[in-house]
């Protein structure tokens, strides 16, 4: 309260002690507010770093360690109390992954530049232990507000598993699961490769192409699983006398490859020799019976005259075949000018044999349905339409003997417009045999038609023609076709897809290298490899691949199928997984697509404790 009365000399004295002592108290309250306030504020930051999922270490001006969070602590193998003041580089050691030298901090270049440095691909972190771990990081100065440079930060984590399923997906894109071989398709580019090399420089190299004689009987007499076995054991041989620098590979069941590097016809016969002579002498063994092992082999020159890696093939082949003919166990060297193999070329002409199935009507639809895994599932049932040929005498020919011929010499387009035009116009029998449920049928397209002008104006025309709802169809790529044509495959998809027509990506998983291509590719369905699926229950890598796929599909709005669903215990597997549809023997086996009507009984709840079959009380 203010007044007028006067201040005598011992109120002023009263009051001036009081004012001199809050002046005395003020500063020392705010010295205790912002020693609070600081007191918080690192407290807060320590417990923020201590919460975060990424690793993080913190260094002064002169990258000696200054703090390193728990995630940091657990994977160097060091705690902050024992390297506090210690140099950086003591403590993160960094190596390239592919030829273990040692990789400069990205800390050095962030302090050096002032700003943030990420670290280089494919690095690893050398532990306190001794062991590593793949790492990728980001490095970054720390600059107060006067613009001083005052120490730096890491911040890096822990891709080690990431990394692995990358490197098994991308071998698996090459090779061939069974043997460990390079693939056939990785062999042909391989192949390719060498013959453009011819162009420029004066080296010769050698195409091998081998059979192994008798393996058919070893399948029939003692299943697969032996046939297995034995090709697994004439690998084992074959990588015994090849070098290590030439390719080889498996081209189909019991056919194998070798391109011999900068080796002349002369050498490249006396390593096929001593090829030949050890596997001679090897025999297999299986459950009491033993059976004596032979391989053929055909030889063909790659140099500037070698017009192309088909011709090669084929040339090869021709030569392989002639020598089992001759008396098998022998080599066989490609001339143009021998008559005998001229005239296995005329055998081996797929062209006029496929053309004329075709015109005599003698290829054929069959099915095999896909059901949804979650019982209730509302989700339209799938009968993927297969073709298959009868040949000359009424015996049918599966797909894996005409199709690769089919493809070698640009027979596909002519299949998939035939396939195509009979399919669409038995939609609307098909469809009459499951009325009130929602049906979609999946249609394989063969890389040349997606590459071919004429296939979007053909499947549109077919589908005025026959009166089809686009939302019946499915419409399936493999996953190595489409990105090996991804700018054609896109637009295609594009286009039909706004026409409502669906699409899957067939083989997901098996050519793989990377999920970034799926963002330009709008399709609805991925179809896991049967190559992961069929090891998925007794092997984890496995599981975990087609875990991560489903994940990933899902997150892209997707729906999944597991092919290859052999087994209930693979389909219970699926079931956990959450993977959608499921497509193997363990749903329906294939056959004719007039038996479609008999793929699963709808109004049953899915058994997972015994196969699935295909009825036959209905034709179209």
């Amino acid at each position: 309260m203010i007044t007028n009365r006067p201040i005598d000399d011992s109120n002023w004295s009263t009051l001036a002690r009081a004012t001199l002592a809050c002046l005395r108290l003020a500063p020392l309250r705010a010295l205790r507010r912002a020693v609070v306030d600081l007191d918080n504020e690192r407290e807060c930051a320590v417990v923020t770093l201590h919460s975060i999922g990424d690793a993080v270490i913190t260094t002064d001006a002169q990258q000696r360690v200054q703090y390193l969070n728990p995630v940091a602590e657990s994977l160097v193998g060091w705690t902050t109390e024992e390297v506090r003041g210690s140099a950086l580089a003591d403590i993160f050691r960094l190596v390239s992954e592919a030829t273990q030298e040692p990789v400069d901090s990205p800390l050095s270049t962030a302090l050096a530049q002032r700003r943030v440095v990420p670290l280089a691909n494919h690095t690893a972190l050398i532990r306190r232990d001794g062991s590593t771990i793949s790492v990728e990081d980001t490095a970054a100065p720390i600059i107060n507000k006067r613009g001083e440079l005052i120490g730096g930060v890491l911040v890096f984590h822990d891709v080690t598993a990431a990394r692995d399923l990358a490197r098994q997906l991308s071998w698996q894109a090459t090779h061939d699961a069974l043997t460990g071989l390079v693939n056939r398709s990785e062999f042909e580019r391989r192949l390719d490769d060498l013959i453009r090399s011819t162009w420029d420089t004066d080296r010769h190299h050698v195409l091998c192409y081998m059979d192994i004689d008798q393996f058919k009987i070893v399948n029939d007499t003692c299943g697969h699983t032996a046939g297995d076995e034995m090709l697994k054991e004439v690998t084992a041989l074959i990588n015994s006398k090849i070098r290590g620098s030439d390719t080889r590979a498996r081209l189909g069941g019991d056919e194998f490859g070798l391109l011999l590097d900068g080796c002349s016809l002369d050498k490249a016969r006396e390593i096929c020799q001593g090829l030949l002579g050890v596997v001679s002498a090897f025999r297999f063994s299986w459950q009491e019976k033993i059976f004596t092992v032979g391989l053929s082999a055909g030889l063909v020159a790659i140099n500037a005259d070698t017009p192309s890696k088909a011709a090669a093939l084929s040339a090869a082949d021709a030569a392989c075949y002639t020598a089992k003919e001759r008396g098998r166990g022998r080599i066989q060297t490609y001339e143009p000018g021998d008559l005998h193999i001229a005239r296995r070329h005329q055998e081996m002409d797929w062209v006029a044999r496929i053309t004329r199935a075709m015109d005599e009507d003698r290829l054929v639809l069959h099915a095999q349905a896909c059901s949804p895994i979650a019982p209730g599932s509302d989700a339209p049932l799938h009968f993927e339409l297969l073709v298959r040929m009868i040949d000359e005498h009424g015996m049918l020919v599966a797909p894996g003997a005409f199709l690769p011929a089919a493809e070698r010499y640009d027979l596909m387009p002519s299949i998939d417009r035939w396939v195509i035009q009979s399919a669409f116009s038995s939609i609307g029998k098909l469809l009459a045999m499951f009325p009130g449920r929602r049906v979609m049928f999946a249609v394989n397209l063969s890389g040349a038609s997606l590459n071919a002008d004429f296939l979007l104006a053909f499947v549109k025309q077919q589908t005025i023609t026959h009166g089809i709802d686009p939302r019946c169809i499915c419409f399936e790529i493999t996953e190595t076709v489409a990105v090996n044509h991804l700018r054609q495959a896109a637009r295609f998809i594009k286009e039909l897809k706004a026409m409502g027509f669906y699409f899957a990506l067939d083989d997901f998983g098996s050519g793989m290298s990377s999920f970034a291509y799926l963002k330009n590719l709008p399709v609805d369905y991925l179809k896991i490899d049967g190559g992961i699926v069929k090891e998925m229950d007794k092997d984890a890598v496995s599981r975990s691949m087609v875990a991560a796929i489903n994940q990933i599909g899902h997150a892209m709005g997707l729906k999944t199928i597991a092919e290859w669903v052999e087994s209930a215990a693979i389909l219970e597997e699926c079931r956990e997984i959450g993977v959608d549809f499921a497509q193997g023997y363990a749903i329906g086996r294939p056959g004719p697509l007039q038996d479609a009507s008999s793929g699963i009984d709808l109004s049953a709840p899915l058994i997972l404790s015994e196969p699935r079959v295909l009825r036959a009380d209905a034709a179209l």
